[in-house]
Parts: structure tokens; sequence; C-alpha cells
């Protein structure tokens, strides 16, 4: 009889032991392969979320003549002595090294104009990326949607005494445009100017095709900020792309942190499911030991045994990692709706089910070892006494 067919008779015989053991490996593994499931969707889902508080680099053309000022260029007087950039090459931007990093892209166009005798700032906008670069908004009215509607800001809205539903003239010919909301007080330069669609800005600021910044949420995972900037930088020599290094490290640590907890709590769960196999191993030994004696007595060495033990632990942590994978992902995607408002399950992971496999059989080898060493050590007269 070979060793395997031994061992595959050993797991039949003892069904019930054989499930416990099974049972302890895939609890442990479901637990850790939960966890880490469920840590990866709460790393994707505070990903997305935090790429929508604000952008951490900000594309402005290379000047300093320059007065009034919002997201790090400023304007001054009815003209902006200043190389802006054509709108035509913004897809450039999609086209770095690190693109799959890149978040929203926001560009912009800006302007000094003369309304209602008061000088004002106008700010052309890509309406779906703006709102979505600065989801933190907060505003009275709704958010505008057509180039004939406009944004104030809380200080311009003042100034020029309008409401939820004004008309406020601007441009050469005086076009009314409807304000359809008011920005809330933030304490930033969005308190003062008028925010309208980017196109029909460009028409009132005689801009057509022009940009002034370009403002990008971009998380970089596993790759440093500074090499996104000098690579938007070699498509626009002519830029200065600045990297809002305090957005970037705020983001990586809110995730690390999750990340840091998945995996502390992982080793816990590890350090348990080890030692319930070897306690199940060394009860299991202790059982058989009169027929370790007689394995012994009619010839089979220490390696003989040792293997017969192994094997068993080995099919066993195998069938555990399998089963632990299976239900830990299946526990991770009825989870993450409940854990995550709003979350979405990360999707089963490959290399997961890997580790899974590699992680049951490990465990198992390592907590049987030395109730197989001490099985393969057993005195021959000393376990057929107990006969």
């Amino acid at each position: 009889m070979r060793l395997y067919n031994i061992s595959l008779n050993n797991l039949r015989r003892r069904k019930g032991r054989v499930v416990f053991t099974v049972l302890g490996l895939v609890l442990g593994i479901a637990a850790i392969v939960a966890l880490l499931s469920i840590t990866e969707s709460m790393s994707r889902d505070i990903e997305e979320r935090l790429n929508q508080f604000g952008a951490n680099i900000v594309m402005v053309p290379k000047t300093e003549r320059l007065s009034l000022s919002y997201g790090g260029i400023t304007v001054g007087g009815v003209e902006v002595e200043t190389e802006e950039f054509d709108e035509s090459r913004l897809p450039r931007i999609r086209e770095i090294e690190n693109r799959e990093n890149l978040g929203v892209i926001a560009p912009k166009v800006l302007g000094s104009l003369d309304v209602e005798g008061r000088p004002a700032l106008l700010m052309g906008v890509d309406y779906k990326a703006e709102f979505a670069l600065k989801s933190w908004w907060q505003w009275d009215g709704k958010l505008p949607v057509t180039p004939g509607d406009i944004l104030l800001g809380s200080e311009a809205a003042r100034a020029f005494r309008k409401n939820v539903g004004d008309a406020l003239p601007l441009g050469a010919e005086k076009t009314p445009y409807t304000v359809t909301a008011v920005l809330h007080p933030t304490g930033t330069s969005e308190d003062h100017v008028i925010v309208g669609d980017l196109h029909e800005a460009q028409r009132i600021l005689n801009k057509p095709g022009k940009i002034s910044l370009v403002e990008v949420a971009a998380f970089c995972r596993g790759c440093p900020i500074g090499e996104m900037v000098l690579q938007i930088a070699g498509k626009f020599p002519e830029a200065k792309v600045n990297a809002l290094k305090q957005v970037m490290m705020s983001k990586m640590q809110s995730v690390e942190m999750i990340r840091t907890f998945g995996y502390g709590v992982a080793v816990l769960v590890l350090f348990v499911g080890s030692l319930t196999v070897f306690i199940t191993m060394m009860g299991s030994v202790k059982e058989r030991t009169r027929e370790i004696g007689i394995f012994r007595a009619i010839g089979f060495r220490q390696g003989h045994i040792m293997q017969i033990v192994l094997l068993e632990a080995l099919l066993v942590g195998f069938l555990g990692g399998l089963l632990g994978y299976l239900l830990g992902s299946g526990a991770a995607w009825a989870s993450v709706p409940l854990v995550i408002q709003e979350g979405r399950f990360a999707g089963m992971n490959p290399a997961l089910g890997g580790i899974s496999l590699l992680l049951g059989v490990t465990l198992s080898l390592l907590a049987s070892f030395y109730p197989a060493w001490r099985a393969g050590t057993l005195d021959p007269s000393e376990a057929l006494r107990s006969l």
C-alpha cells in the first residue's frame, strides 16, 4: 500500500475530526479573506471619495504679472498678459504614463470684465467636471446645466445684489444670464467669482479655445505624485505644474490607516487559526498511537510516518484554503453594502485566492510538523504495549 493511500484512508475513517480541522482552517482563512476584501473595497471607495475633495495638481501658465487670484492664477484689468493653453491640447494629459491614476480633469478660463459698472471675475468651467471636483460646495438653488445659466459666489451675489432666479447681464452685448445658484461662503476665491459654462465664457471673454488653468484630481497608488507632475510638465513645457502635497499626503494616510488595521486583525486571526490546527493535529496523533506503533513495528521508518501525517495536513490545508477563499469572498460581497454606504464589492481577487491556498497549505503543514515529528520518533515497543 502506498503512503498516500494510507493518508486518504485515515482521512476517510476520521471524517468528524477532518471536518473539525478543515472548519478551523476555513473559518480562519475566510475571516482573513473577508477582512482583506472589505479593506480593499473600503480603500477603493475612500480613494474615489477623497479624489472628489479638490485638486492635488494645478497647471497654470508661467507668468508673474497677475493681481486678482483664483487657484494659483491671478487676473488684473481687462486683459491678462499670459500665454494660455489651447483647449485642443488638453487630451495630452490623459497620455501620460501614469494616466490610470488620473481622476477628474477640470479646465477653466478666467477673465475680468465690467458687470453693471463693477469689475468682476468670470470663471468658465466644464460643469460636470467642476462639480465633481468641488463636491463640498453647498448652494441655494439648482446647479447650472445650460450655457445660459450661471452660479455666483456668495460675495459676488452680495456685491451685485442678485438672488436665485435673477438675471445678470454679461459681455459686450449685455446678454442676460440666469442665476440658478448662489454658493454658500467658502472662504476661498470662489466667493468672489461668477461661474459660467466654459465655452460661453470663452466667447464672452473673447478667448475662443483658450484655457487659463487646469485642476487635476489624482490618486497615485504605488507611484510618487511628483512623477505625475513631471509627466504632465513634459506634455506642457510652457506650463507651471504644481502638486499640492499636503492634500496628497492626507489621502495616502487615510487609506494606509485602513489597510494597516486590516492587516493587524488578519495576523491575529492567522495566529488563532494556526493554534487550532496544531491542537487538532496533536490530538489526532495521540489517538493513533497504536496504529503508528504497528507501522513502526512492520518496518515503517520515521520519514514514512512523517510523510503520512504531513500528506494528510497538505490535503486538509488545500481544502481549507479553497473553501476559506470562497466563503470569505462571499462574506465580503454580502458585508460591503452594510459596512460602506453605497459601497461596491471590489470583486473576486485571483491573487488573493492563490494566497489563500498557499496560506492554508503552509499553515496546516507548519502546525502539523511537530505532531508528525512526534509520531515519527514514537518507540514501537511503547506503542504496542498500549494494545
